[in-house]
Formats: C-alpha cells, structure tokens, sequence
C-alpha cells in the first residue's frame, strides 16, 4: 500500500486522538485532585495549575507502555495484515468513539473510566471488521484488562484503608496528635517520594538506558534520595510548622528554607487568621470564592470564559443532602489536620503524575498505530517505540481538557462520596497513586477512577460507620463504568461498519 494515500485518515486520527485527550482531562481530572480541593488543601484553580505539569510528565515519560497495551493487545493486528489501512480505519474511528462518548459523560457531570471507553470502542471496531475471533478474549488481551477494573478498586481501597487506619490510630486519636503528626509527615515525604521515583527509574525517559539498572540497585537509589528528603522534611518543614501552627509566628511559605536558622517572628493575633495568612498552600475552608469585579471589556469576557473552568465552586460542603453522611465522619483535630495539607498536595502530584502515565495510553495508543502505518505502510510490531511527540501531543490535550471543562466531574465528586478532611485524603491519593503506578509499570491500563472510588470508599469505611459513604453516588459511578464499554463499543463499531463497507461507486 501506499501509506501516504491515507493521510487524511492520520490528519483526522490526530485531531480525534486530540479530542479524546481533552476528554481525558476533562473526565479524570477528578481522579486526581478531587479530594484536595474538596478537604480545603487547594483550590480548583491551584490544583488545575498543578495538574497540568505533573500530568504532562507522567504522560511523557512513562506513558509509552500502557499504549503498547492499547494499541495491540485487544484485537489482534494479525488480522489486518494483508490490509493496514483497515487497522488505520479502525484505530481512527475508535478513538473518536471514545471521545464522543468521554466528552459527551463529562458534560453530564458522570465519572466514567475512560479506559473502559477506549477499550470497548477497539472492540466494538475489531468486532465490525472481522467479528468477535478478532478480539483477544484471553487473559493477556481483554480478560487481563476487564479483571483489573474489578481488582483495581478493591486493591486501592484496602490500601487505602490501611493507611488511613495507621494514621487514626497513631496520629489523629493520640493525646499528642500533634506531636506524632510532625514525625509522621517526613516519613509519608519519605513513602511518596521512594514510590514515585523507584517508577521512574525502572521505565526511565523514552530512549534512554536508565531502564536496564538493575533493580535492586534502582531501589536503594530511590531510598537514599527518599530518605534525604524526608531527612530535609523534618529539619526544615517540621520545624515550620510547630512554629506556624503552635506558636502562630507570622511566616510565609519561603521562611521553610531558613526555619531553623530564623530569629523568633512576629505572632498571629487572631486565630482565624491562620489560614488567611498561610500563603504557602492558600487553603480555602468556605464554600464560595470572593466575588471579582466583572469586566466587560472584550479582553476581560475572553479572560473570564477561559477561567471559568478554575472558578467554579466544587466542594459541596453546604449540599443538605450529604449532611447526614458528613455528620458521620469523626472531626480530628484542626491543628493536626493542618499538618497533612502540603503531604496531601504532594500526594495528590503524585496521584496526577501516575494517572498521567496511565490515561494517557487511551489517546496516545490508536494514534500511534496510525502514524507507524502512514510512515511504513505495515502493521507496527509490539515492541515498536511510541514517538515522543506524539505522548506530548496527547498530554497538552490531557491538560486543556482539565483546565476548561474538569470542574465537572470535581464538582460531581467532591465530598459526595464520603467527607473529606487532609489526612482522609492524602491516604486515598497515595493508594490510589500506589495502584496505578504499579499498573503502568507492568502495562495494565487500569482505571483510575475505580482506583480513587475505591480508595474514598475504602477511607470512608474506616469510620466505623457504613452510613459515612454515600452509596446512592458509589452505584452512580458503577453504572456508568458498566454502559461506557458497550456504548463506546457501539458507536466506534457502526461509524467503522459505515465507512468500511460503504458502497465505492
């Protein structure tokens, strides 16, 4: 074949590969950051700004292996041998599938996984072209991939869970919560940072050889570098904080670098003024932002339609709805809660930069099969390299996405789950981050929405009280996730049938 006959399939494939990205963004922004802005450690605003560096990384460099997954592990590409501009056809209207339908649950407000979109939609395409001995059923195809959503969450909620429980009864129920709290913020520093950068180490950047480190000796690296900065943590953060919060001295966030060193500052007058003067994370404990004035200047209408998607109140802490499943939840100490704000933004990084290299796969999988057609006319191997650009292509669109239309689903989220406070959700970010990361290291393209509703429902538990989870919000995400497949199947499957076998004369 002549490979570039078909360019305006690949042109399209790129601008719909680009759609579903921005429907990934849009969709799972939530997965990420939805319990720190719902507990008061961040903003939507801060939060999105975050998200759009550590999205983009952990899409950019470990994103290439869960798209191998994507792209040939569903349907086997052996079928489409002896006719690649089929596949070309088939991975085109497969992500536009995805995004049609990811887009479409996102302006509803519903939590969907975009891996079930994506995946029903390779299937429903693999299905159309040569029926169902197309898809790989098996364990190393659909099977490993469909036992993962079920597994996914329930692994997310037990370890969340049992962070939590450790945290309760060794920090929050403590006579001295707040002591204990101190020395446990270096070593969740410590757990965070050793996780994330023992993943990085072992995948290493794309066309690197950073990979082939053993992997022992990429372990004790990511544990001395862990250990120096939880070392750092204590000396410099800890020491911070006792002064911030015990002796209300008025410090700023840049004074952690000289805490120890620094003469006695000025104290807080009054006690509400603690989160006013804390610059260093700006948590907002109200439901509503402050009222800007409205410019009705061209520039200012532009400005205003750009942002609206960061000024949206998302917590739901006034809902009269959740106000029976709030009450259950046990309140700690404010003092002690105050200490996981800044280890919950990192934990939420850390949960953004692992679904970044997870989701990014949905997008970056079908289009990358396309565009090693359009350059080789054959049907790519699995062990064929993912371009780089195409991984930071399909991550601008990942943050676009959660920029303007994200506060959707964070808004559907929220604290509608379970009652959110720091601790609660610095523990469902690190399991979550837990699971999937593990899940990209060994190419399993798991959810991370079931991964962070099983982590909240995990953490929602651990109240003791069954009533403390909202269960009427938990079924409204399960359903969803049981309709994506067929749907995006559905769809992606008929515009496939259409354009394939449509008459030519």
């Amino acid at each position: 074949m002549d490979p570039h006959s078909y360019t305006h399939i690949f042109v399209l494939g790129l601008i719909f590969a680009f759609a579903d990205a921005y429907g990934i963004g849009a969709n799972d922004v939530a997965n990420s950051f939805a319990t720190s802005v719902s507990s008061g450690s961040l903003t939507l605003g801060q939060a999105c700004l975050i998200a759009c560096f550590t999205e983009f990384s952990g899409a950019f460099f470990l994103g290439a292996k869960t798209a191998d997954t994507i792209r040939s592990k569903i349907v086997s590409t052996s079928y489409f041998k002896n006719n690649p501009g089929l596949l070309m056809l088939g991975m085109m209207t497969a992500v536009l599938g995805s995004a049609v339908w990811v887009i479409f649950a996102s302006s509803q407000g519903w939590p969907v996984s975009t891996t079930h979109s994506i995946t029903g939609a390779v299937i429903g395409m693999g299905i159309a072209g040569y029926g169902t001995e197309a898809v790989n059923w098996g364990w190393k195809g659909l099977g490993q991939i469909i036992a993962s959503w079920f597994i996914s969450p329930i692994v997310s909620g037990i370890i969340s869970a049992i962070l939590f429980l450790l945290t309760k009864y060794l920090v929050l129920e403590s006579e001295h919560s707040f002591e204990r709290g101190l020395l446990s913020v270096p070593v969740f520093f410590f757990i965070t940072i050793f996780v994330d950068l023992t993943y990085i180490l072992v995948k290493g950047v794309p066309g690197s050889k950073v990979k082939d480190t053993p992997f022992i000796k990429v372990v004790w690296i990511s544990a001395l570098a862990a250990l120096g900065v939880a070392i750092l943590s204590y000396v410099f953060y800890s020491n911070w904080l006792r002064r911030k919060i015990r002796g209300k001295e008025d410090l700023k966030w840049y004074h952690i670098f000289v805490a120890p060193f620094l003469s006695k500052r000025p104290t807080i007058p009054e006690p509400s003024q603690l989160e006013s003067n804390n610059s260093d994370i700006k948590s907002i404990k109200g439901v509503a932002q402050e009222d800007e004035p409205v410019d009705n200047s061209i520039f200012g209408k532009i400005k205003g339609y750009a942002t609206k998607g960061i000024k949206v109140d998302v917590r739901n802490l006034e809902n009269p709805k959740l106000a029976d499943i709030h009450a259950r939840a046990k309140k700690y100490s404010t003092e002690t809660e105050y200490l996981f704000e800044f280890v919950q933004v990192l934990s939420a990084c850390s949960a953004s930069f692992a679904h970044g290299s997870n989701d990014v796969a949905n997008a970056v999988g079908p289009i990358a099969t396309i565009y090693q057609i359009w350059q080789t006319g054959a049907i790519p191997g699995s062990k064929s390299v993912v371009p780089a650009w195409l991984l930071a292509f399909c991550a601008i669109g990942i943050d676009i996405g959660l920029v303007t239309y994200g506060y959707h689903i964070m808004r559907s989220l929220g604290n509608n789950v379970t009652y959110t406070t720091p601790s609660r959700g610095f523990c469902a970010e690190l399991g979550t981050s837990l699971t999937v990361v593990t899940a990209s290291k060994i190419g399993l393209p798991v959810s991370t929405t079931h991964c962070i509703t099983g982590a909240m429902v995990g953490v929602g538990l651990c109240n003791g009280d069954w009533r403390a989870v909202n269960w009427k919000m938990f079924a409204m995400c399960f359903f969803s996730w049981i309709i994506t497949l067929p749907f995006a199947g559905l769809t992606s499957g008929l515009l496939f049938a259409l354009i394939a076998y449509s008459p030519t004369k």
